[in-house]
């Protein structure tokens, strides 16, 4: 058998005009697929991803026989799996089977997973998650049961409720009484520069005072925050990435626990990828939603077809969408091709600059503002930026089919404000029709009306927890 390439032949449809060497990694996918059913010889992997003792997720694919791989495309298309995996699911212990008993890729991706290899960010985040250094490990059998955390989330609404969200760029706020906002705000900050864990407590804690004046009492403060959110606890997020370690394990990752003794009442906060879900389900009122929020980052969630969360991590900002080895960087992991670069602030701002647009010097989501106004204004380059967001989304979602089984795309944030919005949910759409036509009959891509855009994550966050009677 000769050697293979996985990305000759590979003709997108559609092409981003400002990124012309996006390279879908659903479409390495389709192709690797299609090779294997003309006959390449291939192997099959089973992926186990453990996050806790009994918290177990299981992922089968097959690739072309690694032997083959002059060009090194087979090795880098299981590495960008496991990368999709890993921050999807989230893991301390990844187990590799492969059929033809062969432990190459196990090696290669063990090798590539620690703390001096390539994705040393991602090894480490990791470990500040769940407690444990990464390990990789061979698998015996590729027969393994999956044991998956779900449980239900939220959609409460009864009594008086605060909601917060807190983002990179801004902290939204909503009292919420019986089910119905009667005050909703924004607060711009930038806590990323801040190292003081106790500015980031008393700022969070202004902001609820300044709801709670709005209700006649608290019965319950519910939250959304960036990050990695495990048993009410910050684990890795961005948000606190000024402060030092010893005072993120000593102040940040009590930090609700302590405003939850403060305020005496039922406090619960997810990581704000589910909460988009939440809002989602709550305001389509149906299951199977992929939440997916384009604000300072990419905040992504799911809610299953019977309307649980899973216990993934869902981080998909740090996930690969682009096969291309020289995409954009991400600045915080220093990787390639992952999904903030596409569907955040970041990816607008990224594209005006290559668009030749001049931006204030200033915060991004000020930049974000200026070019939607720009947008508003008729300006013609800014309509290239959406076009290429959404031919980007409409390939991801190509590939997040692969890993998610749902019906509903909810896309939120404040990306999606304005014409911006209409236009990548409709260039998206021409995507999955021309190159996913299978895909396009089951998932609607929807936008939530401008309020919900803006304050539907709070209000949603507000509904998490239950009220002791």
């Amino acid at each position: 058998m000769g050697t293979i390439s996985l990305l000759s032949d590979i003709r997108a449809k559609f092409s981003p005009k400002l990124d012309p060497e996006f390279t879908p990694l659903s479409l390495v996918l389709k192709k690797s697929r299609q090779l294997i059913a003309d006959g390449t010889p291939s192997v099959k992997l089973t992926f186990s991803l453990e996050r806790f003792p009994g918290d177990l997720s299981v992922h089968q694919f097959m690739v072309p026989d690694p032997k083959n791989d002059k060009h090194g495309e087979i090795k880098r298309l299981v590495e960008r799996i496991c990368k999709f995996l890993l921050w999807q699911q989230g893991a301390s212990r990844i187990g590799v089977h492969s059929s033809d008993g062969s432990d190459i890729l196990l090696k290669y991706l063990a090798e590539i997973y620690n703390e001096n290899g390539p994705r040393a960010f991602d090894s480490n985040m990791m470990e500040r998650a769940f407690g444990s250094p990464l390990v990789f490990e061979s698998l015996s059998s590729c027969e393994i049961e999956p044991n998956d955390a779900s449980k239900a989330i939220g959609g409460h609404l009864d009594g008086c409720r605060i909601g917060f969200d807190l983002g990179a760029s801004d902290y939204k706020l909503a009292a919420v009484k019986n089910g119905e906002p009667v005050f909703t705000t924004e607060i711009p900050w930038n806590p990323r520069v801040e190292p003081d864990p106790d500015w980031h407590r008393n700022k969070i804690n202004e902001g609820l005072k300044q709801a709670a004046e709005k209700l006649p009492r608290v019965d319950a403060i519910g939250g959304s925050s960036a990050g990695i959110i495990i048993n009410n606890e910050p684990r890795v997020a961005s948000l606190f990435r000024n402060v030092p370690s010893n005072l993120f394990t000593e102040k940040v990752r009590p930090i609700f626990r302590s405003l939850a003794e403060e305020w005496n009442v039922p406090f619960e906060v997810s990581n704000d990828g589910d909460v988009t879900a939440l809002a989602g389900a709550m305001s389509l009122k149906q299951n199977g939603v992929l939440g997916l929020a384009m604000g300072s980052s990419q905040a992504v969630g799911f809610l299953d077809q019977n309307g649980r969360i899973t216990g993934w991590l869902n981080e998909l900002a740090f996930s690969p969408i682009d096969f291309h080895s020289s995409g954009p960087v991400d600045e915080w992991s220093g990787d390639v091709g992952c999904g903030v670069q596409y569907f955040s602030q970041q990816g607008v701002v990224r594209l005006a600059k290559l668009a030749g647009i001049e931006l204030p010097d200033a915060h991004p989501a000020i930049q974000l503002k200026h070019i939607q106004k720009l947008h508003e204004a008729g300006d013609r380059q800014v309509p290239i930026i959406f076009d290429d967001i959404g031919i980007c989304l409409g390939y991801a979602l190509g590939l997040y089919a692969d890993f998610y089984n749902f019906n509903h795309l909810l896309a939120l944030g404040r990306v999606t404000s304005g014409r911006g919005g209409e236009q990548i949910i409709a260039k998206a759409t021409d995507v999955l029709n021309e190159e996913f036509p299978e895909l396009a009959t089951k998932i609607k891509l929807q936008l939530p009306d401008e309020k919900s855009k803006r304050v539907g994550q709070a209000v949603a966050a507000a509904s998490l927890p239950k009220i002791n009677t």
